[in-house]
Order: C-alpha cells, then sequence, then structure tokens
C-alpha cells in the first residue's frame, strides 16, 4: 500500500488501520488492513508501562524492524517517540535513522502549532508524515490524564485549524484521537488528506486500533472506544492451562507428538 493509495482512498473508502509489534502479529493483520502502525502503545501493552513516554527510539526501530518483516501489503507507519522530535534537526536525525534502519514506509508524531516546522522540514527530504491531534498520550502527564478534546466551538475551531496547518505544512494524513465526533465529522469535511480515527466517531476516513485491546488481550484498562472482537485472554489462558494439566498428568506428549526409532 502506498502513500498514494492511502490518499486515493479520501472519501471513496474507509481506511482500516491497526497496531502491530512484531513480525507474527504482523503477518496476520497484513491481508485485512490498509495501514499497520507500530505504535509507541507498545510500551504499554508489551512493556506493561503506565504511558507511553519512556519509550526509546532504538526499541521503536527494533519493533519496526520486526513487524517490516511481517508486511507484504500494508502500508508501514512508524511512532515517533516522546522526545525524538524536540527540534526540527533531531526530527530529522531520528526520523531518517528510522526510515533507513527499519524499513517503515512513513512516521507519525504528534503535535498541532509545534509540529508544523517539524512536518515541513520532514517532507521537505522526502519523509512522509502522519499527523496526530486531539487527545495526545504523550502530553498524559503534563495534561494530568487523557482529556478528550473538541467540546464546544471554540475547541472545534482550534483543532479544525491545526489540522489545515498540519495538511498545509505536508501531513498526508492526520490521526484524530478522542476528539468529539461531531468535531471529528468537521474536521474531516474540511481536509483533502484522510483522517484516521480512535475514539472519534464513525465519520473519520479510517479508524485505527491496539490489536490487543480489540483481540481482548490487554488486562490494564479499557478505554470507552474500544470493541473487543475476541475474548483473547480467556481463550489464551484456557490453552495454557490445558497445556499445563496435560504436562503434568503425562498426557502430553503422547506417541502422536514423539519421535520413535
Amino acid at each position: 500500500m502506498s502513500i498514494t493509495q492511502i490518499l486515493g482512498k479520501k472519501g471513496r473508502e474507509k481506511i482500516v488501520a491497526i497496531t502491530a509489534y512484531d513480525a507474527l502479529f504482523a503477518s496476520l493483520f497484513d491481508e485485512f488492513v490498509d495501514i499497520i502502525l507500530v505504535g509507541d502503545s507498545l510500551n504499554m501493552s508489551f512493556n506493561a508501562q503506565k504511558d507511553t513516554l519512556n519509550l526509546g527510539i532504538n526499541e521503536a526501530i527494533y519493533h519496526t524492524k520486526a513487524v517490516r518483516n511481517g508486511v507484504k501489503k500494508a502500508l508501514l507507519m512508524a511512532d515517533m517517540p516522546f522526545g525524538s522530535y524536540q527540534s526540527e534537526k533531531q526530527a530529522l536525525k531520528n526520523a531518517t535513522k528510522f526510515i533507513k534502519q527499519s524499513g517503515a514506509d512513513c512516521v507519525k508524531l504528534e503535535g498541532e502549532d509545534r509540529a508544523i516546522s517539524i512536518i515541513k522540514k520532514l517532507t521537505g527530504e522526502g519523509i512522509a508524515v502522519c499527523g496526530h491531534i486531539g487527545l495526545m498520550p504523550q502530553n498524559v502527564r503534563f495534561e494530568g490524564g487523557y482529556k478528550i478534546k473538541g467540546r464546544g466551538y471554540d475547541e472545534a475551531k482550534r483543532l479544525t485549524e491545526a489540522a489545515l496547518n498540519l495538511e498545509a505544512a505536508g501531513a498526508f494524513a492526520i490521526v484524530l484521537e478522542g476528539v468529539i465526533s461531531d468535531t471529528a465529522k468537521q474536521i474531516t469535511d474540511a481536509l483533502k488528506i484522510p483522517t484516521i480515527g480512535i475514539g472519534s466517531g464513525v465519520d473519520t476516513d479510517g479508524q485505527v486500533l491496539v490489536f490487543s485491546d480489540m483481540l481482548g488481550l490487554y488486562q490494564g484498562f479499557k478505554p470507552k472506544f474500544v470493541k473487543e472482537y475476541l475474548d483473547g485472554k480467556t481463550l489464551i489462558k484456557n490453552a495454557v492451562k490445558t497445556y499445563a494439566n496435560e504436562v503434568k498428568s503425562q498426557k502430553f506428549p503422547t506417541d502422536e507428538f514423539s519421535y520413535k526409532a
């Protein structure tokens, strides 16, 4: 999947995105989705951290490189971790490192006004960038929690202007996270580039979910916007329990699973 193909879906076909952190899961998802995001959410669902903030860029590159090995069709997008794009110079250095070392097709970064010059710099050097506004997880400690955005006329206007500025800076798409659905629709209608929603209603150009949330694997908290398509936690725990019981009772391995002379 190319950037041009993603852009071509605007207003025509919903974009399907999902996270992945390794080649195995990426290969299972690749057939069905348009975008696979190596999100900094891996710091919570994979590393059991309380937020995304202490994820390092080398760790993010490691996981993106692993996912690359499982992706044949989808566009591979990588999150720029917190602290890796605080200036244009730093952002270009780290984004270039991402593209070269991991094989990502594009990067994603959070921010409104502060992201404009960074996106201009990266796209000017040939690096495709997806923006991210609304609820920005990398601001969680600064804001004192995860706050829904886009309530009221002034907030809706501000977010719409921010999205338009990121589009003008060169972003090929924008993630809208935790945005009131009416505001998300307003932003989507105002842009020529696609919006990808997470917790922002049905009127965005696409949707993204963290795979461990939608498969019912993550045992932390469950946001309102997450629909569990599988009770993965129960299924896996039951399977491992059965395996353990069979080993202890010597029901496994039987002759069927043993080599004989």
